[in-house]
């Protein structure tokens, strides 16, 4: 004898909502298919066998009950007119065979969905992590088959076959879950296959050290005599960049002098789409001054490494981007070796040196509109890395013997 039907499972999650599942059983044999869906245990109507009106989303979470009551009814009643009858167990992986994607599926329309936010930079890398995985697990893996053994061989090829750092690692974990998590919410994977998580895969941020630089070797390079004009060139912009709290190169590099209005800076940061608004501080006005001369009839940008390039092409920008920070970059170590600075200088590093030096200094509040962080423990956890008074005096305290 068979029978379908629908059920509230008794184990909880973590937030006190119980799983919806279907119930197919068979010669007292019974199988359950998850919906992906968790309510609170108030609003299971347990006589009528689905969900009280009270809840806020009752229709359409019914609406889905009846969905995958009727799929598992009908696939039940083909296996019983069939000659040759599957196992529940078969039954099972039949129906959800039927209902889901596979991995290359799901990963296009989490792709698709990052271009339509015209996010190109995301878009690019993370297709490049999606292709490295599924030329590593297989183009038609399905997410079933997605287990904590397959994600750590394929850490451990990126770690160690392709020599990736372990942030690196991390980010292409971070990718594989949310696609997969997509693939929750859609109810295109089983969350009892989902290996992510408390007792599997569990992903972990590893501590990455922040080394900004002193106000003595800042004071090197605001006092740095006899540099060629290529040089000093780009030691202006990275000066700009401190003084402007550490604006990254894509947005440095792409400043207008229409952004500057009222002895104030006005731009859209690239990489959140958040409006900025800081005063100019003396000593970069003094930078400003000293292109204000050059400026272009043909062109809005202060400094010109992006003069001859079209703005309105993203992958261009990006492109372009790159080479000019490579370039910057083997700028800045020819003049750390001059200035006799050890630290490894950098575009980046003006962002870190500017959470060096503001330490204590400013509320974290602010750091937090300075930095444009979303959350205040974003900024919390950058400026970690810079604040060690406290620790320091606790330490002496000890050994001050």
């Amino acid at each position: 004898m068979s029978s379908v039907n629908v059920v509230l499972r008794k184990k909880a999650n973590k937030f006190g909502q119980f799983p919806i599942a279907v119930r197919i059983t068979r010669n007292r044999r019974s199988i359950y298919l998850y919906t992906g869906q968790y309510i609170e245990k108030k609003y299971w109507d347990s006589k009528k066998l689905n969900v009280r009106s009270s809840h806020p989303n009752s229709a359409r979470l019914n609406h889905l009950i009846l969905t995958k009551l009727t799929e598992a009814s009908e696939k039940l009643l083909e296996n019983e007119s069939a000659k040759r009858k599957l196992s529940v167990g078969k039954l099972k992986e039949s129906i959800q065979r039927q209902n889901s994607c596979d991995f290359k599926t799901m990963a296009d329309v989490y792709l698709n969905n990052i271009k339509a936010r015209k996010k190109s930079n995301q878009y690019i890398t993370e297709k490049n992590r999606v292709d490295l995985f599924l030329s590593f697990a297989g183009n038609g893996i399905e997410f079933h088959e997605i287990d904590v053994p397959l994600l750590k061989n394929f850490a451990a090829y990126i770690e160690f076959k392709r020599k990736r750092a372990k942030r690196t690692v991390v980010n292409y974990m971070i990718c594989i879950r949310a696609i997969y998590n997509l693939a929750l919410a859609a109810n295109k994977a089983d969350r009892n296959d989902y290996p992510f998580g408390k007792g599997k895969y569990q992903i972990k941020i590893p501590d990455a050290k922040k080394i900004g630089l002193t106000i003595e070797e800042l004071k090197k390079l605001e006092n740095a005599q006899d540099l060629n004009e290529a040089n000093q060139h780009v030691l202006n912009v990275w000066l700009l960049s401190f003084y402007f709290a550490g604006v990254r190169i894509t947005d440095i590099i792409q400043l207008k002098w229409t952004d500057l209005k009222d002895n104030r800076l006005y731009y859209r940061m690239r990489k959140n789409d958040k409006l900025v608004s800081l005063q100019i501080p003396t000593k970069a006005q003094k930078i400003l001054d000293l292109y204000l001369p050059k400026k272009s009839k043909t062109s809005d940008l202060v400094f010109p490494e992006l003069r001859c390039t079209n703005l309105d092409d993203e992958i261009e920008v990006r492109t372009r981007v790159k080479t000019i920070t490579r370039n910057f970059n083997r700028q800045l170590g020819r003049i750390s070796e001059k200035l006799k600075i050890e630290k490894k200088l950098t575009m980046h590093i003006a962002r870190h040196s500017f959470g060096n030096i503001s330490g204590d200094k400013i509320s974290i509040q602010l750091l937090q509109q300075l930095y444009r962080h979303s959350s205040i423990t974003t900024t919390m956890m950058y400026q970690s890395n810079f604040i060690n008074k406290q620790t320091d005096d606790a330490l002496n305290n000890v050994v001050d013997f």
